[in-house]
């Protein structure tokens, strides 16, 4: 049964009041030619590099040509993180099985097919050649740079989670390229991955078949086979649940706000995974004449993301938009491999695809598994993510399929640099208005003329304006629609051309015009809330539902945020401490300013209840409150701590963990009880509400508050956690690992104290957070992952600790000047996961310090921080 789809007899008059402005975006995938010419590639290949490291190990690499840069940025990332880089190759070219087994539950089984199926390799493969001149430069050009590398360095020397393994090879352009299309599926089609393993038709098991076993013994293949279709059931059922795990801060301010007061300056804030490929690399390419850029981006890019030249500069965070849609089909009678459009019978296809699969015999074994298409793309099995909301393939004569507007996005690298190469705001507009996409991220800029600048320059599917009031329609009326939409999943109708993408100036994605955009001369500001609220002062409305919902509640960090903007000169709390206001003495930003108040470590849900309950806990006293699920307790204690408590996540503040854990236990409470805030959700008023705790038992041992502090209080006591310690005293930075896939972890470096808090539990700014994870972030790199006390964001059992590995990462100020731009920063978890490496831990010590490096960019400021033989010539 369609146990969430509305009839589709409802009357296309009927929604014609709900219609929605047209949204209207390309493939960047044309192939162009820059009028640069000779330097794009060195002629011969001949690659060659200076790399100059400074403080902290960060490379200014300097080419004659935008190969040879990205030459030099291949070898300087592989020297710094080679065993995370080789990993993600490994997964790219679907070799997971094939080095490390079929893992647990048959995931490395599962991924290798999912991702052959979903087209990585074969895409890369088959997109290589239609690279534009500038792509296949830095492809060309990073592979180049690893591969010499690995010719330089012994497999023996190499750093121990990868010393001696077969699996650290070369590379060809083409795994590159296919690690990019990896990377633009994360926030988009990756939700889908093992959703695509479990889809088959009717009486077809998931289970591939061997091809022709090797002969001798076959190690563990029979029990391989034998958990593949109750595995793929499990991963199917993950498809869409899994947490997120990046998010970010970015705030543009223009002219009226700095302290320049005629120039910008810009926060940068991404919250991003500590381990994996994910981690953020900073370094700066220099090409004279065509190219200066400095900034960071994920490991294995050949040019960074978050960037600024000597004219403007950008973040990213990532946006509420929907890069995918899901297609209900409707089967024709009798034939699960026909659906029906517009009348017409369309074929479901097939293709089929071989993987390696290490079983502990004497050779691997090749497993081959038929997948399905239909015009959208992959078949998928989504009836265990909804539970039960949408049915088995064949069931109610449906089935289920999608397209993802990032599958096909070789050229991503030309989006980044076109935006490095822009002079000024109309230039960099220029990239988007040619179907530039930033993949999954929204865009936050600033530059030397005043101008803050927001876009959302996602890879959006463009709908027409008679699908987008379908959609609308549904949302509002259907409770199981609108939770798929809230998951992400946005349903459309398979068997009417009504729900295709427009195709137009940017193939089927929205263009330029109809994407949320705003300029401005005092702020903008993005914290993954959405668009809609960029500025309060002129809010964004009208836009397609695929961008994500309007007047809606921001969440903590974007209140925040827009406190802190348009109160630069308050502390929070009304104290008067100038140490945590966002802006200098003259309430204008700097960029010293804007490190500081990422570093200011204040959180909005302290600043909204803190005194609150405080005043509940001086009427309660000693009387015992009534937990719920437990026996009443006193939170005198726990009060106490809270009394005595600055209200921020600093090192030195005593107490931040005890709100913590009652802020865990007080959301659910918010969540499940609307009328817990008496102050209703105001879209005039955003920040301010909604908010007002009830007064219904206030101070009683029914209070609401008070039991939510009681119910946390129980959880530190579990751990042995006093309330009144100092945050440094129970929430740390210590890597762990050390080991290739299969090893068992250990501790890795020191244990360094860390500030902040989370973003959703703490409302921190500064976020940083715990997981659950026994692997490194998309590897299989194991770490150690200590269980976890429940309702606490990470508490772990026996601990006593917060163990951080996500959140605050690469963070910077920027501000532009008369001598140019000045950025001040770090890279919070370091530089290289090497642990024999000088650039292993030393930022995450500064960043424990709040001891920003300050960004070297000219000339002069590289040689006065060049490092003692820090600088090398490479070529190949």
């Amino acid at each position: 049964m369609r146990n969430i789809q509305l009839s589709r007899a409802f009357p296309v008059a009927a929604l014609a009041g709900s219609l929605a402005l047209s949204g209207c975006f390309l493939d960047s995938d044309s192939s162009s030619s820059s009028d640069a010419g000779n330097n794009l590639k060195p002629s011969n290949d001949q690659y060659q590099a200076t790399i100059r490291r400074t403080t902290s190990g960060v490379p200014h690499i300097k080419a004659d040509t935008l190969g040879s840069a990205a030459f030099g940025a291949g070898y300087t990332q592989a020297s710094d993180n080679l065993c995370t880089l080789a990993e993600a190759f490994v997964k790219a070219r679907s070799e997971r099985a094939k080095y490390f087994g079929p893992g647990q539950d048959n995931a490395n089984v599962i991924s290798d097919f999912s991702l052959k199926a979903q087209d990585v390799i074969g895409g890369a493969r088959d997109g290589y050649d239609q690279l534009s001149d500038e792509s296949r430069a830095m492809v060309d050009g990073y592979t180049a740079g690893y591969n010499r590398y690995l010719e330089q360095s012994d497999v023996s020397d190499h750093p121990p989670q990868c010393k001696d393994q077969p699996w650290v090879k070369q590379i060809e352009p083409v795994t590159l390229l296919a690690h990019y299309r990896v990377v633009a599926q994360e926030a988009s089609g990756k939700q889908l991955t093992e959703a695509v393993f479990g889809a088959t038709p009717p009486d077809e098991s998931p289970t591939p078949s061997p091809v022709m076993a090797a002969s001798g013994e076959s190690g563990e293949l029979e029990q391989v086979l034998a958990d593949v279709s109750q595995n793929a059931a499990k991963g199917a059922q993950r498809s869409l649940t899994q947490e997120p795990t990046m998010a970010s801060n970015a705030w543009a301010i223009g002219s009226e706000k700095t302290e320049e007061g005629v120039k910008g300056a810009l926060l940068g804030n991404p919250h991003f995974p500590y381990t994996g490929p994910r981690r953020l690399y900073q370094m700066q390419l220099t090409v004279p004449d065509y190219l200066n850029v400095q900034g960071a981006g994920l490991l294995g890019t050949a040019i960074p993301l978050i960037n600024y030249n000597e004219n403007l500069g950008w973040s990213h965070t990532v946006s509420t938009s929907k890069r995918f849609t899901v297609y209900e089909l409707t089967l024709k009678d009798g034939d699960p491999m026909t659906y029906v459009k517009d009348g017409q019978d369309k074929s479901i296809t097939s293709k089929t695809f071989q993987i390696e699969v290490n079983t502990r015999g004497p050779q691997t074994q090749t497993l081959e598994r038929t997948f399905y298409y239909s015009e959208y793309g992959p078949m998928v099995r989504l009836q265990e993510a909804t539970g039960g909301g949408l049915s088995k393939w064949g069931d109610d004569a449906t089935a289920y399929t999608y397209r993802d507007a990032n599958l096909d996005r070789n050229n991503l690298l030309d989006t980044w640099l076109g935006m490095s190469r822009a002079s000024n705001l109309e230039e960099f507009k220029d990239v988007f208005r040619n179907c530039g996409s930033t993949l999954w991220t929204n865009t936050v800029y600033a530059d030397q003329e005043g101008n803050a600048y927001y876009i959302d320059s996602t890879s959006v599917p463009n709908l027409s304006e008679e699908a987008q009031a379908v959609v609308n329609f549904k949302r509002n009326a259907d409770a199981g629609y609108r939770q798929l939409f809230n998951q992400g999943l946005v349903l459309l109708e398979g068997d009417t051309s009504r729900d295709d993408w427009v195709e137009g100036q940017c193939g089927g994605t929205v263009p330029f015009e109809d994407k949320p955009k705003l300029q401005r001369s005092d702020f903008v500001q993005n914290s993954n809330s959405s668009y809609w609220a960029t500025n309060p002062d002129e809010f964004l409305t009208g836009y397609s539902p695929m961008f994500g919902l309007e007047q809606v509640s921001p969440n903590a960090r974007t209140r925040l945020g827009i406190r802190m903007l348009r109160n630069p000169k308050r502390d929070g709390f009304g104290n008067g401490t100038q140490a945590k206001w966002p802006a200098g003495q003259d309430g204008q930003f700097s960029g010293r300013d804007l490190i500081q108040t990422i570093y200011n470590n204040r959180s909005f849900w302290a600043e909204q209840y803190l005194s609150d309950l405080r005043s509940r806990c001086t009427s309660i006293g000693t009387t015992e409150v009534n937990v719920p699920d437990g026996e009443n307790r006193q939170v005198d204690e726990g009060c106490s701590a809270l009394q005595n408590w600055d209200g921020y996540y600093d090192l030195d503040s005593q107490g931040a963990h005890t709100f913590r854990v009652f802020m865990a236990n007080y959301l659910n409470v918010i969540e499940n009880n609307p009328g817990e805030l008496t102050t209703v959700f105001d879209p005039q008023k955003p920040v301010a509400t909604p908010a007002e705790p009830s007064e219904d038992n206030a101070g009683t041992a029914s209070d609401p508050m008070l039991r939510s502090l009681a119910q946390g209080l129980n959880a530190l006591d579990s751990a042995g956690v006093t309330y009144d310690a100092k945050l440094s005293n129970v929430q740390v930075f210590h890597a762990s690992g050390g080991v290739p896939p299969g090893g068992n972890a250990m501790r890795l470096g020191t244990e360094i104290p860390w500030h902040g808090g989370r973003g959703g539990m703490d409302g921190a700014f500064n976020a940083v957070e715990t997981r659950d994870m026994a692997t490194r972030q998309d590897t299989l790199f194991p770490r150690l992952n200590p269980d976890q006390v429940p309702n606490t964001g990470g508490l772990a059992k026996g601990q006593g600790k917060w163990f951080k590995i996500r959140g605050t990462s690469y963070h910077f100020g920027l501000e532009f000047t008369e001598e140019g731009p000045q950025a001040y920063g770090l890279t919070a978890y370091s530089k290289s996961t090497d642990p024999g490496s000088p650039f292993f831990n030393d930022q995450a010590q500064r960043y424990s310090d709040k001891n920003p490096r300050e960004f070297p960019f000219t000339e002069k400021e590289i040689q006065q921080n060049l490092l003692e033989n820090g600088t090398t010539t490479i070529s190949n």
